[in-house]
């Protein structure tokens, strides 16, 4: 687990409501540990944890049903102990118990200490380096497991006091260890490059540790030395604490207030609710009331939200200039060695290419009959579907969606699915959301809160897509290089997503069928691939402002946001003021500064590999898929920009971004062309 400012972790950082989570770039064992402590390991699905555009839930099922063993449906009780075994986690291939936990936890606080005494000890040869580094690698294995188990258990029962209490103990003993260890990098910058050179020719053991020198080095002038370190390191609690105040009065502290609705009834704007409100109420007035309420809530304590947002900004720009970077941009991407022009460019593409959203939008207005459209209006289906989709039929149906990705993948996929990996319905103290979390040695596991909707549907085939990600680099790669960054993590998700679609479409002949899928598809863009730039351009803009010295207010962030709404949706959508202050309730504003952007780069590098598929027959097709599943065997093993243009994909270039803007025109077009048959 590296970490960009060490705040954050550059490792696979997403979030909901209070859980942010990072997963380890595997450098040695002090920085891993760091990254435990501030951030855990999960995937969650972009459309359950960032409320940018509500998605659609209402679908059409296709007639195709497959029989995959024994049905039995979901089930009729939120009691997990009435739940068929077959739709939960079996956690005992981790530990069979709390005892053997237990016993790994104590083996663990032995471990650290160790590792604590080969302080002064690196410069001693190679011998003594590899030491360190197979101790760093049985810790962190070790760590994984002592912390998945108790976090695993907690998730489906936050509940559990006891549970939830083992998961803090965790957490404050890697903290402890943070600091104890923050002497390991700057020791290991003490050795000579030349020396370290020769040590990495003449000691091939050191193979699997190479990548992680070498950036290290490369990053030499931003690490401090070891006082500077252990000073920082004091700090890793403290750089939480806006986001864990922002989560406080964003769920702790809030109170959802109730509105009647035109046909009488009285609801309490929850977030689930409004997210149905938006998506089938046909009211266009109780749309407005809902959306109203919502964000009339963050704009009561706007203020307070803006004071938060700029001791983001300052932290962050104050952590950069401690590590001697001329921006928290470039602090920010240096982690992964990504150009800022990359960041730049994106935006500029983007910004340009938004004609297609906007004609999508005003499409939208003419199919509802609407004569003026806001953006609370995006949600609502242009044709109405309300069919499901159960769980035991998903497995064969994404299979087949996928089929392009060969046999090998096909075979890891079905077992993903029947192996006790996948936690599938909801069940009272269980966390909302869905997510994939690896577990080295063991095997990835899948939370989910089906419900049999579409949505839920490719939710399944997006989680899975890091489930296979994670398998093929963990049992391709050793623990040093198995993780993969950030920047490649949704890759393989979206790409199960969008083979998914083009399978289901493909099948379908009638409209509004059609439609439905397309708005799937379009939805996905705007809120994937649009909607994330535009975020990142809002993030940029701020965390300017704190570098120039200039003041960060509720009023100057409303300006920056209410810019960009103009430039995306410019006059075919009806502007609210109330949208403006959209910025204070995006919890990876708060959770992990400039990270969106990374759900733009990897939609648009699975774009391009999809496209290159399909493209492609034969042999030539194979070599893609081949050049893809290298993609996924090669965890960190290398820069992700590297990675990716092994995989065929180059992100510096404009025509990368292009492929997904001319992808948007044809899926709007063929949209049109559907809606005029209605």
């Amino acid at each position: 687990m590296s970490l960009p400012l060490c705040i954050i972790g550059a490792g696979k950082v997403k979030l909901t409501g209070a859980i942010t989570q990072t997963t380890f770039h595997r450098q040695p064992f002090p920085c891993s540990m760091l990254s435990i402590v501030s951030i855990f390991s999960y995937f969650f699905h972009p459309k359950q944890e960032i409320d940018m555009k509500t998605t659609k839930r209402l679908f059409p099922i296709l007639t195709l049903i497959f029989i995959t063993g024994v049905l039995i449906g979901k089930p009729k009780t939120l009691k997990r102990s009435e739940i068929p075994d077959q739709y939960k986690w079996n956690l005992t291939d981790i530990y069979t118990d709390w005892d053997q936990w237990a016993a790994d936890y104590d083996r663990l606080q032995e471990l650290m200490d160790r590792y604590s005494g080969l302080k002064g000890t690196l410069n001693q040869g190679p011998d003594a380096l590899l030491d360190a580094y197979y101790l760093s690698d049985t810790l962190g294995i070790l760590a994984e497991k002592v912390y998945s188990y108790a976090s695993l258990n907690r998730d489906v029962d936050s509940r559990d006091n006891a549970v939830s209490a083992k998961l803090q103990q965790v957490q404050i003993l890697f903290s402890q260890f943070g600091t104890a260890t923050a002497w390991f990098d700057p020791e290991l910058l003490s050795i000579p490059w030349e020396t370290m050179s020769a040590w990495l020719t003449e000691t091939p053991a050191l193979a699997p540790y190479r990548f992680s020198i070498e950036n290290l080095y490369r990053q030499q002038t931003h690490v401090l030395d070891e006082e500077g370190e252990r000073l920082l390191s004091y700090f890793s609690r403290f750089n939480s604490t806006p986001r864990s105040i922002h989560s406080e009065l964003s769920t702790s502290d809030i109170r959802f207030p109730d509105v009647v609705l035109a046909d009488g009834d009285s609801v309490t704007i929850t977030p689930g609710q409004y997210r149905l409100i938006l998506s089938t109420n046909r009211n266009q007035d109780d749309r407005r009331l809902a959306f109203e309420t919502r964000n009339g809530l963050y704009n009561a304590n706007i203020n307070t939200y803006a004071a938060i947002y700029n001791g983001i900004c300052q932290r962050d720009w104050a952590m950069a200039q401690a590590r001697n970077y001329n921006s928290t941009l470039e602090a920010a991407l240096d982690n992964n060695n990504v150009p800022v022009d990359v960041y730049l460019n994106l935006i500029r593409e983007v910004k340009k290419g938004t004609g297609s959203l906007k004609k999508y939008h005003r499409l939208r207005k003419k199919a509802l009959g609407l004569k003026e459209y806001h953006l609370y209006d995006s949600s609502i289906p242009v044709v109405d579907f309300n069919k499901t989709y159960e769980y035991d039929d998903v497995a064969e149906i994404i299979q087949q969606g996928v089929k392009l990705l060969g046999k090998d993948y096909g075979k890891k996929l079905k077992g993903a699915f029947n192996g006790g990996w996948v936690d599938v319905y909801e069940n009272e103290g269980k966390r909302g959301g869905a997510y994939s979390s690896g577990v080295y040695g063991v095997h990835p596991y899948m939370l989910l809160n089906y419900s049999d909707t579409m949505d839920d549907m490719f939710t399944v085939a997006h989680e899975m897509g890091h489930s296979m990600h994670t398998m093929y680099a963990n049992e391709t790669q050793p623990y040093a290089t198995a993780d993969y960054t950030i920047f490649v993590a949704e890759v393989a998700s979206t790409l199960n997503e969008a083979l998914l679609l083009d399978y289901l479409l493909g099948k379908s002949k009638d409209p509004k069928e059609r439609i439905a899928l397309l708005s799937l598809a379009i939805d996905n863009i705007a809120g994937t691939f649009f909607t994330q730039v535009m975020f990142a351009d809002f993030e940029l803009q701020a965390h300017q402002l704190a570098e120039e010295g200039k003041p960060i207010t509720a009023d100057v962030l409303n300006d920056i946001y209410r810019q960009l709404l103009q430039d995306y949706y410019g006059e075919d959508v009806a502007h609210d003021d109330l949208y403006d202050i959209t910025w204070a309730r995006i919890p990876h504003f708060y959770f992990a500064p400039y990270y969106v952007y990374q759900y733009a780069t990897c939609f648009a590098s699975s774009a391009k590999i999809v496209f290159d598929i399909k493209a492609a027959k034969g042999r030539k097709q194979k070599k893609v898929v081949k050049r893809y599943l290298k993609l996924l065997k090669s965890g960190g093993n290398d820069y992700p920009m590297e990675q990716l243009k092994a995989a065929g994909v180059d992100l510096s270039q404009p025509t990368t971004i292009q492929a997904v803007l001319n992808q948007m025109e044809s899926l709007v077009d063929q949209f049109e062309q559907e809606v005029d048959k209605l």
